[in-house]
């Protein structure tokens, strides 16, 4: 990996840390995804935990895309410093490099420029820093914390079960040789009764004989020197994960992972202008329509594209649906490559919709082109159902809104996601797949959204996921358990910069 001899300052914004505060320093990995749960973490920690919080992010193209500004102006009217590290060269990186190889090459070339910001922030800022909180991409900072002789906490944005994986092929790894890989077993078991088919691994982790699988075994054994690991989970959501990673912590094998969320944006963060989404809402009856959405770099083939659309005019439901560019290669995206930083395409997609679908649909069903104020949609009265990628970010999101999903994973981990949410949380339905050519067929979707809406595995999901958004809701009450995880970090980041204070 390249480094660079010489650091230039970083672009810092926001209100100066308080000073009668210890300062924690969080740093996202690239991507809007990976900003905004940690965006939260600052939030809280600023205004639940009496700390000061700098929220560090890296410069991949210049200025941040429009919805990571947006996170980042919101932060600073939460008192919450931010800074930016100078751009780094890729230029010598492939054009068909991994997302994982992507991120973490632009982290690690940026680390010089990190520990300067670092180093200044100690020295000037008046706050003791306290703790530094990389996340799961950005293990290459956690040296960073010991040269500084405070605490490395690692964020991981997604759930335990993604978590479980990486200990897993951690663990697989223990004693092996330099550059010695193997595969992890398949199926892998996970804590609460499931498994994973090598299908539904995060696809770095499917084939040791890949240089991101080395890359990521190389981060898991990084994780084992964090003091801890804050997950963007909560207890009531997978006990039995956060009681194998207690027993893990106990015996000496992993971090102990801290279940601190959800972390789940504010619906007043994506604006009060109005909406086309909205107001169509606003017509519609309660709990009648189903909203589909594959986030923000998720894209289906057209091939696929007709399908889903045939699918949602079979079932005779409601629907409001965000349409975005297809993929024109015959295959929906399974590697975001460069296009996940940066937002992808923005060409108009309601163009690639069979001809003829909206004018039938007119009435009961929106498509809607590339965005939609997704927190005020789950939280719509209208909103009964959530055709999900299973991107982690929008499934905490549907369950505080207490919106069950059909889970349709397309990338990333988010095949584990779907695993855990329909198989163990009990909060969707998962779609299958036509064996002839991968395609989700029509007949499918049809009728796994009106069992859903209507069928008897459907109430059960629906009747757990309202269970469970009263368990999220709780989570962040005042004794609730991910606040009191979360108080217990604190507590301790607190007492060490006071003992460190006083040498």
């Amino acid at each position: 990996m390249a480094s660079l001899a010489t650091s230039t300052p970083a672009a810092a914004a926001g209100p100066r840390p308080r000073p009668d505060r210890p300062h924690v320093v969080l740093v996202p990995s690239p991507g809007v995804g990976h900003l905004m749960p940690m965006a939260e973490l600052a939030r809280r920690l600023v205004s639940h935990h009496a700390l000061a919080a700098t929220l560090v992010t890296f410069n991949l193209s210049g200025d941040p895309d429009a919805k990571s500004a947006a996170v980042l102006s919101s932060l600073r009217a939460a008192n919450v410093s931010t800074a930016t590290l100078p751009a780094v060269p890729l230029d010598d990186l492939p054009d068909d490099a991994s997302i994982e190889t992507v991120l973490f090459e632009v982290i690690g070339r940026s680390i010089p420029h990190l520990r300067a910001f670092l180093r200044d922030v100690g020295s000037t800022a008046g706050a003791p820093l306290a703790a530094l909180v990389p996340d799961f991409f950005a293990t290459a900072a956690l040296p960073l914390a010991s040269e500084l002789g405070v605490p490395a906490y690692i964020f991981f944005p997604s759930n335990l079960s993604a978590l479980s994986v990486m200990r897993s092929a951690v663990e697989l790894h223990d004693g092996a040789g330099a550059g010695e890989y193997r595969d992890l077993p398949d199926p892998l078991p996970l804590p609460g009764g499931v498994s994973l088919r090598r299908e539904d691994l995060p696809s770095g982790f499917r084939d040791s004989k890949e240089s991101t699988y080395a890359q990521l075994i190389d981060a898991g054994r990084q994780y084992r020197t964090a003091a801890g690991i804050l997950a963007n989970a909560f207890y009531e959501m997978d006990p039995a994960t956060v009681e194998e990673f207690k027993k893990a912590a106990e015996q000496g094998r992993f971090p102990p992972a801290y279940p601190v969320g959800p972390f789940v944006r504010s619906s007043s963060d994506e604006g009060s202008v109005s909406s086309p989404c909205i107001e169509w809402l606003d017509l519609q009856p309660t709990g009648s329509v189903v909203y589909v959405s594959f986030g923000s770099a998720g894209t289906l083939s057209v091939e696929q594209t007709a399908e889903l659309a045939a699918g949602l005019e079979n079932s005779g439901h409601r629907f409001l649906w965000i349409v975005r560019m297809s993929s024109l290669n015959g295959e929906h995206s399974d590697d975001m490559g460069r296009n996940y930083c940066d937002g992808g395409d923005e060409n108009d997609p309601l163009a690639w919709l069979p001809e003829g679908f909206l004018e039938r649909t007119r009435g009961r069903g929106l498509a809607v082109s590339s965005w939609a104020p997704q927190v005020r949609v789950l939280s719509h009265p209208a909103t009964a159902a959530f055709v999900s990628h299973c991107g982690w970010n929008s499934t905490l999101e549907s369950i505080s809104s207490g919106v069950p999903m059909v889970a349709w994973p397309l990338f990333a981990e988010q095949r584990v996601n779907a695993v855990d949410l329909s198989e163990k949380v009990g909060v969707a339905l998962r779609l299958g797949v036509r064996p002839d050519d991968g395609l989700v067929g029509r007949e499918e979707i049809a009728a796994v959204v009106r069992e859903l809406m209507e069928g008897e595995d459907g109430r059960a999901v629906r009747r757990r996921t309202g269970d469970l958004q009263q368990a999220a809701d709780l989570a962040w009450a005042s004794d609730g358990s991910s606040r009191r995880a979360l108080e217990e970090v604190v507590s301790r980041w607190k007492a060490g910069a006071i003992r460190r204070a006083a040498v």
